[in-house]
C-alpha cells in the first residue's frame, strides 16, 4: 500500500524554527503549507521544500479566513509557531502596546488558527490530526520584565490544556513544545532590532538553535497514532530556569 502524504500547516514560518519544522516535516515526506506576513522569505522557503507559500497574520481574522480556504479539506499537522516577545520593562512601566501585540499574536493567533483548522484536522489523512503549540518556559515560570509575555506563554498552556479536555475522544492530538533559550530571530525582534543587546542574552553561552526545536516537533508527530507526547520542555544544558544560565 502507498502511505498518505500527510498535509502540514506551519505558522510563522519565514524564519527561525517555523522554517526549520518546515523542512523538518518536508523531509518526513510531508506536503508544507507555509504562512507568514513575510511572503517574499516564505516562497523561497516552499521552493526549497516544494511546499505552499501563503500570505497569513494570525493577528487579523480575515487574514485567517483567507488562509485556511486556500487549505486543502484534510490537514494532519497544525504548528502554531507564530508570536514572540515584545519589550523587556517591568509592569511598572508597562508599554501596553507591546503586551496586545503579544496577545494578539500569541494567544488569540493560536485560537484563530485552532479553531479554523479544527475540521481540517478532523479529517486529516492519516486518520489522526496533530495540533503542535510552540510556547515556552516562560509557560512554567516568571521572569523580571517579563510580564507580557511569561502572561502569553502562561495563556498558551491553558489553551492547550483546554482543548486536550474539549476534544478528548476526537481524532486529534495535542502537544505543546517548551523552548528555552533558543538563538533566531526573537531577541532581535524583543530588542527592536537592537543586534548587540540580542547577541547578549546568548553570549557565554551555547543555546539551542531552530533545528532543535524542529527535531522534537518532527518526533513527536512521528509517534504511532494512539500514542500522544503532552508536553516536551527543551532548554540548553547551560540554563536552569529563565533567568538562570551557566556563561563562561
Amino acid at each position: 500500500m502507498i502511505p498518505v502524504q500527510r498535509c502540514a500547516v506551519v505558522t510563522g514560518a519565514s524564519s527561525g524554527i517555523g522554517a526549520e519544522t518546515a523542512r523538518q516535516l518536508a523531509h518526513q515526506g510531508c506536503k508544507v503549507y507555509v504562512g507568514a506576513r513575510r511572503l517574499e522569505r516564505l516562497q523561497a522557503l516552499a521552493e526549497e521544500i516544494q511546499g505552499v507559500a501563503l500570505t497569513l497574520d494570525v493577528t487579523d481574522t480575515e487574514s485567517v479566513c483567507q488562509f485556511v480556504d486556500q487549505l486543502p479539506e484534510a490537514v494532519d499537522i497544525l504548528v502554531n509557531n507564530a508570536g514572540g516577545a515584545l519589550g523587556l520593562e517591568p509592569i511598572a512601566e508597562m508599554e501596553e502596546s507591546h503586551w496586545q501585540r503579544m496577545w494578539d499574536s500569541n494567544v488569540l493567533g493560536l485560537a484563530r488558527m485552532s479553531k479554523a483548522l479544527y475540521p481540517r484536522l478532523l479529517k486529516a489523512s492519516s486518520g489522526v490530526g496533530h495540533l503542535v503549540n510552540i510556547g515556552s518556559i516562560a509557560a512554567h515560570e516568571t521572569y523580571a520584565g517579563g510580564g507580557g509575555y511569561t502572561a502569553c506563554k502562561h495563556a498558551v498552556k491553558a489553551i492547550t490544556e483546554t482543548l486536550r479536555v474539549e476534544w478528548l475522544g476526537k481524532p486529534i492530538r495535542i502537544t505543546e513544545i517548551d523552548p528555552g533559550l533558543v538563538e533566531t530571530e526573537f531577541s532581535l525582534v524583543r530588542f527592536a532590532g537592537d543586534a548587540e543587546r540580542a547577541a547578549s542574552v546568548y553570549a557565554g553561552m551555547e543555546p539551542l538553535v531552530a533545528a532543535d526545536i524542529a527535531d522534537a516537533i518532527s518526533w513527536v508527530v512521528s509517534r504511532p497514532a494512539h500514542v500522544n507526547i503532552d508536553e516536551i520542555i527543551i532548554k540548553p544544558r547551560a540554563q536552569a530556569r529563565a533567568g538562570l544560565v551557566y556563561r563562561d
